[in-house]
């Protein structure tokens, strides 16, 4: 099979394919995470942003050459590189500043390497995240009882109450339960 061309160069960038290969790892590692967490059915709209947003993640995490970075533990899933579980969940906190680190990372990979193949799928995830909203539960809104009173119920969502969020919002959430479960 003959590879297509992306750069007018006969499907060739510098002497070799341009096949996206770290954002094809990513998102397989993802997709892997997101299957053995079995939290959503693969294929919903839910499952995708999660799968999105941690395959940027991952793919962010590494340095440009390809080496992880030197926080967090490593956890080796059969023949494969290590997996720096510890620090993708600190990077996908609910208390961290996710989508500011997501874009000044592509910046960083933009003006370090150019737009290749795999940045190219990084920032088309990117944007599908970022522009595309879904409507679901208000889980920061108000909740039963007062927070501090001794008798006050525990603090509960009322799913009906929902409201329109970026899809990011929905799939970072999920690939950090998902990261945490596995």
């Amino acid at each position: 099979m003959l590879p297509e061309s992306t750069n007018g160069t006969g499907g060739t960038s510098g002497g070799g394919l341009a096949v996206p290969m770290a954002w094809l790892c990513a998102e397989y590692l993802a997709d892997e995470v997101l299957r053995t967490a079995a939290l959503v059915a693969p294929g919903s709209l839910e499952y995708r942003a999660g799968l999105q947003a941690l395959a940027l993640t991952v793919l962010l995490s590494e340095s440009p050459d390809g080496a992880g970075g030197s926080d967090g533990a490593e956890v080796h899933r059969g023949r494969g590189a290590p997996v720096r579980i510890e620090a993708l969940l600190r990077r996908t906190a609910h208390d961290r500043p996710w989508t500011s680190w997501i874009e000044e990372r592509i910046a960083e990979r933009l003006a370090a390497e150019g737009e290749g193949p795999d940045l190219a799928l990084a920032l088309t995830a990117w944007q599908r995240l970022r522009d595309t909203w879904v409507r679901a539960a208000d889980l920061d809104g108000p909740s039963a009882g007062e927070p501090g009173a001794a008798d006050a119920p525990a603090p509960t969502v009322d799913e009906q109450d929902q409201i329109w969020l970026p899809a990011w919002k929905l799939g970072l959430p999920l690939a950090h339960l998902s990261l945490y479960l596995c």
